[in-house]
Parts: structure tokens; sequence; C-alpha cells
């Protein structure tokens, strides 16, 4: 399977699961959500998307890193559904909210997901879930070669969404990218302040100029904005534009998804390979 970091500005496009196990949301049970998340990410595959990552967003509110092994549970058996109705060449990424990378990451090694998104990666902050005060990247590096799970992708976010950084109100941008990349990350994701609002080009300028790295835009992509974010985007992680209505918890809407598509496809190469 190719590298999703291989592909010229690839479209990450994100399955919202239903309410898992356990969680306030939580109203099917497991197999009518891994059936659901299925047949959204072949829809998604079949309309041009490049890679697929199912995220647990229905779960709010989020635990702080540490979700239940129900949840570890679920999302398995969940990714191996997509695996098995997307085929052996789409790429697929995991991420388990709120911060829950190892646990991410076991999930992917193990059901067929070729990257995970990790918040917390580097540097502490406060998110919506409270205090993180403990950067992710040390023990989850290590855990992935206990695993043996080097082939999986770390995405760490900078300056994430959703969370305030008076903590680290010293460091820019720029500076967390390198962090991130002295700290081995594989790419680092751009977002803004909330979910469906866009990154600033100022700030993916910055983070690209500092780090070799690929950068990805991981919130509020749409066709619209996609000229004042191009210049500096290996990549764009996209939920909310694709789906009916804009609105991330509902399914996905065909005709967004092909807009979405052909506006990546006419930007031409990514400004860095």
């Amino acid at each position: 399977m190719k590298d999703i970091l291989d592909y010229s500005r690839p479209l990450i496009a994100m399955v919202h699961v239903g309410g898992l196990p356990g969680t306030p949301g939580a109203q099917q049970p497991v197999s009518a959500l891994a059936r659901q998340a299925a047949e959204e990410a072949q829809l998604l595959a079949r309309l041009g998307v490049d890679a697929v990552m199912v995220e647990n967003m229905h779960d709010r509110p989020f635990l702080n890193r540490a979700v239940g092994p129900e949840i570890v549970a679920a999302m398995s058996a969940i990714l191996a559904a997509v695996r098995r109705a997307v085929g052996p060449e789409i790429p697929l990424g995991v991420q388990i909210l709120a911060g829950a990378n190892i646990e991410a990451l076991a999930v992917a090694h193990h059901a067929g997901g070729q990257f995970i998104r990790a918040e917390g990666f580097v540097y502490a902050h406060v998110a919506d879930e409270g205090l993180m005060p403990r950067a992710d990247a040390g023990p989850l590096l290590r855990y992935r070669r206990h695993l043996g799970a080097g082939s999986v992708r770390i995405f760490a976010d900078i300056k994430k969404k959703h969370s305030s950084h008076a903590l680290t109100a010293d460091l820019d941008p720029a500076a967390m990218a390198r962090a991130a990349e002295f700290f081995a990350a594989d790419a680092v994701v751009v977002t803004g302040p909330e979910t469906s609002q866009p990154a600033d080009p100022a700030h993916l300028q910055a983070v690209k100029d500092s780090t070799p790295l690929p950068v990805l835009v991981g919130s509020g992509v749409t066709p619209q904005n996609l000229p004042a974010l191009a210049p500096f985007a290996d990549g764009f992680i996209v939920g909310s534009y694709l789906k009916r209505d804009g609105l991330w918890s509902n399914p996905p809407d065909a005709k967004r998804v092909r807009s979405m598509v052909q506006s990546i496809r006419r930007l031409g190469p990514a400004p860095r390979s």
C-alpha cells in the first residue's frame, strides 16, 4: 500500500462513528456502528478521497486520555469493518478522543490502520476535557516500538483546536512544529480554534517555513478557502464540509465530497514533496 504521505495533497476524509458503548450518546450496538462506518467509508472511497480517518467524535463529552477497554474494543471492530469495506489500498487512520494516542496506535496496528492523529504529542495544554499535563511523544513512540508498529504514522496536532494554550503562550506554532519534528512525528496538523473553523494562513506559513515535515490542515477546509490555505499545505483532513449541510454529525453528502475532491485536484502538486 502506498504511504499516505507520498500522495500529492491527500484528502483525508473523516468518518465520525456513533456513540460508543458506555458514552452518553450511545444508542446502537457496535455491529450497527461498524456497518454504518463501513458504508460511509465505502462511499467516500468511491467518490475519490485519498484516505479515511475514523474518530469517536460522538462520544462527547470526552474523557481525558483514559478511555476504557470497551472503547478500544469497539474502535478496533469498527476500523476492521471499514478496512474490509474499502479494501486493502485505501489508507486508514484513527483518532480516539480525547488524547488516547496509545490506544489509537494499538487499534491502528491491529485493525488495518496506517496512521493516527495525536493530540498532546508535544507540550501541555488545557483542553475542554481539562488539563493535559503530559506530552505523549516519549511513551507513544516507545509503545510503537514495543508493538512493532513502526509503519503506523503519527500526525501530531500543534496548538490544537478546542484548547487554551496559555501555558505555552511564549511558543509560536513554528516552535511547536520544530519540537514535533525533533520528537519524531511524521507530520504536523494545524487547525483553527474550533471544529469547522479554518487554520490561520499566517500560522500555516510559519509552520511550513519551520520544518520539513508534511503540514496538514486539520479543520475548517472548504473549496472556498483552499486557495488561501494551499500554498502552505501538504494535505487536508476534512470532516464537516463533506457532511450534509456542512455539519460534522450528519452523514456524507456526495455532492460536497465531489466538490472537495475536484477542488483539491485542481490545486496541482503540493508545495514540497
